[in-house]
């Protein structure tokens, strides 16, 4: 049944415009979207909620095999977890670090890839990741991997920091960016990497719109 239904899988590192860009091709095309970074953060609020300890893999797999999620994309992306918006929570310290130690668990790892699977519903799904053109969906009909230089994704970010008044350092940042590269792309678990068959784009000099027409005019 899935297999006909179409998948663009959009991968790359952090930085490259992945969110931006899957969201709006999700909207042209009227598609269902996916945003893998969110379901293990949208997990650990859910486990952090009902008080659970970190490391009871089994009661942390029924929460997440229990658990609904819809992503809806406004001007800005809106999670809801079982009916009510954890938007505002996913990005504080307390869940990323909660989701960080849950993403170590394989049992957990096994049942969040069949919830991501299950968000493949007609007419289509964008999914937004690190592993959905090599993982999760290998078998997606259209690929992509979004790219940009290490210093052109630091001052991204930068400008992102500054515009909402918070202190950024650029070579700070550019350092991290490149520590975060070498470290997802040598894990053992599903590493970043290039999907087979995937449109290659680097947007180091391309704006968001040429970007977004050009993935637009890969599916139509």
């Amino acid at each position: 049944m899935t297999m006909s239904i179409p998948v663009l899988t959009i991968d790359g590192p952090s930085g490259a415009g992945k969110g931006t860009v899957s969201r709006a091709v999700s909207k042209i095309l009227g598609w269902h979207y996916l945003d893998s970074g969110s379901i293990y953060r949208s997990l650990a609020v859910a486990v952090l909620d009902v008080g659970l300890d970190l490391s009871d893999v089994a009661k942390i797999c029924a929460v997440a095999e229990a658990m609904s999620l819809e992503f809806e994309c406004g001007d800005e992306l809106v999670v809801r977890l079982n009916g009510g918006d954890i938007s505002g929570r996913l990005a504080t310290e307390t869940t990323g670090n909660a989701a960080s130690i849950i993403a170590a668990y394989p049992e957990i790892r096994a049942v969040l890839l069949q919830k991501q699977k299950d968000f493949q519903q007609l007419p289509g799904l964008v999914a937004d990741g690190r592993d959905m053109g090599s993982v999760v969906f290998p078998e997606a009909k259209y690929k992509v991997y979004l790219t940009a230089s290490a210093e052109e994704r630091a001052l991204r970010r930068y400008k992102q920091l500054i515009e909402k008044g918070i202190d950024a350092n650029l070579p700070q940042i550019t350092r991290e960016i490149e520590e975060r590269d070498r470290r997802d792309s040598q894990r053992a678990s599903a590493p970043l990497t290039v999907p087979e068959g995937a449109h290659y784009i680097d947007s180091s000099s391309l704006s968001i719109q040429q970007v977004i027409d050009q993935v637009v005019n890969l599916v139509e």
